[in-house]
């Protein structure tokens, strides 16, 4: 098995590897837009962290422009073009896509596979939109950013990761060059100097990139349903943590800091839940006590919305925890002016 998946990503490394060249030596062009794009991506699949730094970039460009966000919707039902609405199905959308428009209405969300696509849409349709954060389109070489943003994870660089499906990564190693910033994402609290000069060397950037050191910080849990729930949980209280993500376990570590966990509950990313599992999960619940909670994640939560599937009992103890990009050194706002002198010098 070893054998044939060594095989099989030394053909993946190839076809990728000839799709870029045909790129890189302009045999085939990038579609350029008369509108700022910043793309924020990554070389591998799983979750680095796009989605809170495209919710960071909201929180800290909306004073400045008027922002659509294009994702592709991954492991929605539908295709095509889709305005996302506050109340629209995940299954519809996305669950990523209707998490950030449930956080930020004002903003215009659009998924569509085709990004060439979304950003003509949107041009027409939302002509006062001047900024469009493209959400994980590295790998889209049909279309031309005005800045990518490459997130990395600290435990899994690319030089030392595998092409599909021997290891994680989508994308060759060689393309970081494309990005002018590198965000070294999920980095520990404790890292040392000597440990972040190893992390940025093994990316060996060039000397237009910046190189930003983040995680992500967990705030206060929120109810899902409001009105039937406390507003929030002390510290201390008994939960059980359930996930549907990619690389759980530092959600349940973080959570171990401040709260009694009782039980773990563990799907696949982008997980769909089912009545049954609804079921069981109440079934857990009730033999745990009523003074005990459900954590989950933003991106689960946004599945767990339903009256109609979820018992009024379970409603009363379902808390999402949101999180946000944190940066290391207290840097953000360095990284929020480089970027807008990014985008102004390149839209000159």
């Amino acid at each position: 098995m070893g054998i044939l998946r060594n095989i099989a990503a030394g053909l993946y490394g190839a076809g990728v590897w000839f799709r870029n060249w045909l790129y890189d030596t302009k045999i085939l062009r990038s579609q350029h837009f008369d509108i700022p794009i910043v793309c924020v991506g990554n070389l591998a699949v799983g979750g680095t962290g796009k989605t809170p730094a495209v919710e960071f970039l909201i929180r800290n460009l909306s004073d400045s422009f008027r922002i659509a966000v294009l994702s592709r919707g991954y492991r929605r039902r539908t295709k095509g073009y889709i305005e996302v609405g506050v109340g629209d199905s995940f299954l519809r959308v996305g669950d990523e896509p209707k998490q950030i428009k449930r956080k930020y209405p004002e903003v215009v969300v659009v998924v569509c596979e085709k990004r060439v696509e979304g950003v003509r849409r949107i041009r027409e349709e939302h002509p006062e939109v001047n900024l469009i954060l493209m959400d994980d389109g590295f790998q889209h070489r049909s279309l031309s950013p005005t800045v990518s943003i490459l997130l990395s994870d600290y435990s899994l660089p690319p030089y030392k990761n595998r092409m599909l499906p021997a290891g994680t990564l989508r994308d060759s190693p060689s393309q970081l060059y494309r990005a002018e910033f590198l965000f070294v994402t999920k980095t520990p609290a404790t890292m040392s100097p000597i440990e972040r000069n190893i992390a940025q060397k093994e990316l060996d950037p060039k000397p237009y990139q910046n190189i930003f050191f983040t995680d992500v910080r967990q705030i206060a849990p929120r109810p899902i349903f409001s009105d039937v729930a406390p507003a929030t949980l002390p510290r201390g209280a008994k939960v059980v943590a359930m996930a549907g993500v990619a690389n759980p376990e530092r959600f349940f570590d973080s959570l171990e800091k401040n709260y009694k966990v009782v039980d773990r509950v563990v799907y696949g990313d982008h997980h769909i839940y089912k009545v049954k599992e609804i079921k069981q999960l109440c079934q857990l619940m009730a033999s745990l006590g009523e003074d005990v909670y459900v954590l989950t994640t933003e991106k689960d939560g946004v599945k767990l919305t339903s009256r109609k599937h979820i018992p009024e009992e379970l409603q009363r103890r379902l808390f999402v925890v949101p999180i946000e990009l944190n940066f290391r050194d207290n840097n953000s706002q360095a990284f929020v002016y480089k970027l807008k002198q990014e985008l102004k010098n390149k839209s000159l």
